[in-house]
Formats: structure tokens, sequence, C-alpha cells
């Protein structure tokens, strides 16, 4: 096995291929605090991709309501308690990585899930920790929470399906490192199923294939971002490309807010992929959870988030989510606005860092009525 460094577990592990980053690398970040679980990503992927025969029960997007809501069922709960004890110190990972936790004649650690752990999507959606007894009263963090987790493919650059498939057919693309099958090599092993963590890989009885997200790489290829996050509703997503800890840029979104803020983060670094889709943590959840979901940089992340009315830079970046369907590559904020700009440095979307509110008069002063919404 070669030795490669992740960045995101603070040291070098063993893997099955050496480390061979691709040219940029696809990744988004979503902010829990803003979603509805509307689903409108879920059916935006469902119609756009999965609505062939044998993909009925595939949802290459989901979003899960947490602690409770899994899809398919447990897949981190049992994960995790595959893996066993996890230990950090300080922002380095003690414990072992699914790679080197795998038993003898595997390469990852992982189980397949059963045919009915498929069959409950919702289940668990809008179930909550917690119960309000008489006297209670709203306080942060609150005794009753929960929160919507959206969940793609993390596209990571160490993927353990890549890892695990005895014929080579997954990899990496060298020029935006989005995972791809190639479904002409692939004979539905399912070794990739097995394998992945956050069980984003999907087998196809129909055609006797696996099938997973392919980050809309035909938009990716024309400069937009991924039909999921063009139609969200809540604005949460924002897709773009990020460098290494070592080679960042100030003016790319996602590397301020990765790298420099830190206030965007992987989810469960400590299974040891190196996922390539951020979380801006929940405010209102327990930090004992949100550690073991995002690791040990989630305290400061959530202090930045919760004091960003303070931080222009960051307002102004948590502004341009959701705001143009192309892939926002640089950013500038200018005076009282945020300005995106696409690869080749021409502006494609400017908006205000704080939207404006009017307010009304609550009696019409031409029509002489009553205004029942005056914001």
């Amino acid at each position: 096995m070669a030795r490669v460094h992740n960045w995101q577990i603070g040291r070098e592990m063993p893997y099955w291929y050496a480390e061979a980053r691709p040219k940029r690398q696809f990744a988004a970040i979503f902010d829990i605090n803003k979603c509805i679980a509307c689903q409108t990503c879920t059916l935006a992927c469902k119609t756009t991709w999965t609505s062939g025969r044998g993909q009925e029960y595939m949802l290459w997007n989901n979003v899960e309501t947490k602690p409770f809501g899994f899809y398919p069922l447990a897949w981190d709960v049992k994960a995790l308690d595959l893996l066993g004890t996890q230990k950090w110190k300080g922002e380095t990972y003690e414990g072992r990585t699914l790679f080197e936790a795998a038993r003898e004649g595997e390469r990852v650690l992982g189980f397949k899930p059963e045919p009915d752990d498929y069959a409950y999507p919702n289940v668990g959606e809008d179930d909550a920790v917690g119960r309000v007894d008489n006297g209670a009263f709203l306080q942060v963090p609150h005794a009753v929470w929960f929160f919507y987790l959206a969940r793609i493919c993390n596209h990571c650059t160490y993927p353990a399906c890549l890892a695990a498939c005895p014929r080579s057919a997954i990899y990496k693309r060298p020029e935006d490192g989005i995972v791809l099958v190639n479904q002409e090599t692939c004979r539905g092993y399912q070794e990739c199923v097995k394998a992945c963590p956050y069980k984003k890989v999907f087998f196809n009885a129909e055609q006797g294939v696996s099938e997973k997200c392919v980050g809309c790489f035909p938009l990716i290829e024309q400069g937009e971002q991924p039909r999921c996050f063009q139609t969200c509703i809540g604005k949460i997503r924002n897709q773009g490309f990020i460098s290494t800890p070592d080679q960042l840029r100030e003016d790319n979104p996602l590397d301020y807010l990765v790298h420099i803020r830190k206030i965007a983060l992987p989810l469960l670094p400590q299974l040891g992929l190196e996922p390539n889709v951020y979380y801006m943590p929940p405010l209102h959840a327990p930090m004992g959870f949100l550690r073991q979901m995002f690791g040990p940089r989630v305290d400061a992340a959530v202090t930045a988030y919760r004091n960003s009315r303070e931080d222009r830079t960051l307002q102004a970046l948590l502004a341009l989510f959701g705001s143009t369907p192309k892939t926002i590559h640089r950013f500038k904020v200018l005076g009282d606005d945020v300005a995106g700009y696409d690869e080749k440095g021409d502006e494609i979307v400017r908006v205000p860092v704080r939207e404006p509110v009017w307010i009304r008069p609550l009696k019409d002063p031409t029509h002489g009525g009553v205004r029942l919404n005056i914001t």
C-alpha cells in the first residue's frame, strides 16, 4: 500500500493507490443552518438522473433528519461502530481509518446494507431529541433539537469505492476529481457498495452494474453548478473547486471558508477518505454530537458562524450562496456588494452583502387599506 497525506486528519495514512490529486478538485459547501428539508434537491436529482429501471430506490441526493434519520438505515451508526474507538489529539486523528482497520484479505472496512435498509428514505424525519416539559423555554442550545443533513457523493480524494473495486471500474476524473463508474468495466461485484461508508454507491439489479452521483459533470463542464444546487430553495449550497491547504487562494470562496476561516467542515473525517463536501455545522445541536460528525474543529466553526454578522467578508460569502447557477471561481467584496467571477475572470453575479429591509406603513396612504404584511 502507498502512503498518502490526508490533511483532514493531519497525518499520512495508507491507501491502495499513490497520491495523485486531480488538476482541480470538485467540492461543495452546504449551510446546514439554512436547510428546510423541502427535498427539492432530491426530486431534481431523481428526475434528472435516476428515473430508469433498476434505479427506483436510488437517491443520489437525499436529505436526512439528524440524529434519527438515515438513508440507507443507520449507515453512519454502523460505520462508526465498525471503526471502533476514534481518538483525536488536537487536529490530528490518532485512531484508525477504514483502510487501516480493514480485515485481513479486504482493502476497506465496510458493510453491505440489506435490501430493507433502502425501504425507508424518510425514516426519522422531523423526529426531535428530548421533550418539552412544563415550564420549558427556548434557549440555545435547546433541549429539543434536530437538524437536516443534505447528502450527495463526497467525490473523495481517497475514495473507498475506488480502492475496493476489483475491476478498476471506478476512477477520478483528472480534470475535476469527480468520481465515476465505468459501467462497461463494472461486473456488479458490489464491493464499492460495501466499501463506501457514506453509502452513496448503488447497485442496479436490472443492469447488473453499480451507479452513483456523477456530480452533474455535463453542467460542470459548461461552468454551471449541479442540478441539486441550482434548484435549492433555501440557498444552502455552493459548488466550486478546492485547493489543498498549502496552495489555497484567498479569493476562492471554498478555500476561504474551508481553509482560512475553517467554518466549513468535512463529514466524518476520521473515516480517512478526505471527502470534498463540507458543512457549516448547526448552531443549536450538542457539541459532543457535532464533534463526532465533523471533527475537533467544530467548536471554532460554530463560534465563527455565530459571529458572522461582525465579519464582513464572511457575511459577503454567505450572501453568494444560491445567487447564481454558474460556478463561482473567485469573489471580491466591493463596498456594500460582493461580486462573483467565473474561471475567465468575468463577473457573473453581484449581490448586496446585506439584503435591504423595506418597512411599509401599516396603512396604505393611497388606497386607505390596512396591510397585513408590512415587511
